[in-house]
């Protein structure tokens, strides 16, 4: 096959433009409506962590892996379903994989810095992370005994960093992050998954798993030593963020793991398995906004540019930070947590613009981080432009204008319900605010000068 073949430079634009919109698609998962999981009412320390989590609003979450080497969408080109049309027009699949997979010896990030990832994250208002240890793909970003196919066997083996997950994790330690690993259940790389004897038509495991029972069981306990692994050996990991909802944790007895994993190495530890059941001690919501407040803890999901992983085009698709910051008023007034997802680059960092356009982000969050952090939702939680926080006494209250794109500050800003006693003031500069109430309608006089951006009110409720 030509080398030209496949580097994709020329359908860089298709790859971004198709993936957002397919991959998004497919991959989006929207819960089931219930609150709460066994393991973490049983456990006092699982409660305690999850309050933790509720406090800190905004993390990160890193798709870095063997895709990044070329900068195309993660893992999804492997599959066979009808609806990935990404792949480069008349490649054939069988040589595709052989080339995707191969990329394990073009990954070599010489200038990793994850001190660098940890510095501009905490500097854009963050406050944990996730990073994904392995995705669909089976290329493992930790020092697995499993497989060869990983980052420590590879051009990048011999580096001091090898390890990148153990370096991303202390980095993050390091700033005070709680940090969390993401981990992918299904392995297409994996024989025991993927199986070479048969075609692999689709996200699923290839083969009759009660014929082949023996297969499945190398499956179960390849992954079962792989989560050990994780959990035994890269220190104290507060998420375990499990991502292939249509391979259940049932299959390898993830209830007895976590179980074991809280009680020795992980004490507190939360699991996000994205299924539902016992161990889903939070819900995600992929791309898509719940359209009210919810019973249980959440979080959403989202890209910072068009594609999870980095790409050639990474830095033209950002989003701007008027649509990071009224997407963070949102969803904590809807009581969710904000997880960003950012893209490293092959060199193993975060690319200027990025941290630029995340600093942006971090200047309003440092400003208004009273009315964000530690803060949880409250009954009346939107009126118009206007989004509503409460801090834990529940009687003292935000309220956060979301300027509209491209709009500017009304003199007047009004909102029905949650009506203030006392004084009010704005809380990135604490100046008093003249308003009136007439019923359960007010009305606020903003002050002259304001910057052109959305911005935060306190006040206090009867």
């Amino acid at each position: 096959m030509k080398p030209s073949f496949f580097t994709h430079m020329a359908l860089s634009a298709l790859l971004v433009v198709t993936v957002a919109t397919t991959v998004h698609a497919q991959k989006s998962m929207a819960p089931r409506e219930a609150s709460g999981t066994n393991n973490a009412i049983a456990d006092s320390n699982v409660l305690a962590k999850l309050e933790r989590w509720k406090d800190l609003k905004f993390g990160v979450l890193f798709h870095w892996g063997v895709y990044t080497a070329e900068g195309i969408p993660e893992s999804w080109n492997l599959c066979s379903e009808r609806w990935i049309d990404t792949r480069p027009a008349g490649s054939k699949y069988d040589e595709y994989k052989s080339w995707y997979f191969g990329l394990s010896e073009k990954l070599n990030p010489t200038q990793f810095n994850p001190d660098q990832w940890a510095t501009a994250m905490e500097d854009a208002g963050m406050r944990y992370m996730i990073f994904s240890t392995k995705h669909h793909d089976g290329f493992c970003m930790f020092d697995t005994k499993e497989t060869d196919y990983k980052i420590t066997n590879g051009p990048f083996a011999s580096n001091d960093s090898a390890d990148v997950t153990r370096f991303v994790l202390d980095a993050f330690r390091n700033h005070g992050f709680m940090v969390g690993c993401y981990f992918s259940k299904p392995d297409w790389h994996c024989q025991w998954f993927w199986n070479p004897y048969y075609a692999t038509p689709d996200r699923y495991v290839n083969y009759d798993t009660i014929r082949h029972a023996d297969w499945w069981q190398n499956f179960k306990r390849y992954t079962q030593n792989q989560l050990h692994e994780l959990t035994h050996n890269y220190g104290n990991i507060d998420l375990l963020w499990l991502d292939g909802g249509w391979v259940k944790g049932s299959v390898f007895n993830l209830d007895s793991l976590v179980t074991s994993f809280r009680a020795t190495t992980q004490k507190g530890l939360l699991c996000i398995d994205r299924t539902a059941g016992h161990n889903e001690d939070y819900k995600t919501w992929e791309n898509t906004l719940p359209d009210k407040q919810l019973p249980y803890a959440w979080e959403y999901v989202a890209k910072l540019s068009s594609m999870w992983p980095w790409s050639r085009n990474n830095d033209i698709y950002l989003k701007s930070r008027a649509t990071i910051v009224n997407t963070l008023i949102e969803v904590i007034a809807k009581g969710g947590n904000y997880l960003l997802g950012v893209g490293p680059d092959p060199r193993g960092l975060i690319t200027d613009a990025t941290v630029a356009r995340l600093k942006e982000v971090g200047q309003w969050v440092k400003a208004n981080s009273e009315a964000i952090y530690n803060t949880r939702p409250t009954p009346v939680y939107n009126s118009g432009n206007v989004w509503f926080t409460a801090n834990k006494d529940l009687r003292t209250l935000y309220a956060f204008y979301a300027l509209p794109s491209d709009a500017t500050l009304p003199s007047v800003v009004t909102w029905t319900g949650n009506v203030p006693v006392g004084k009010m003031t704005v809380v990135s500069t604490g100046k008093d605010v003249k308003y009136e109430v007439s019923g359960q309608e007010v009305s606020v006089t903003l002050p002259a000068g304001m910057p052109q951006e959305s911005f935060a009110l306190k006040f206090t409720i009867k």
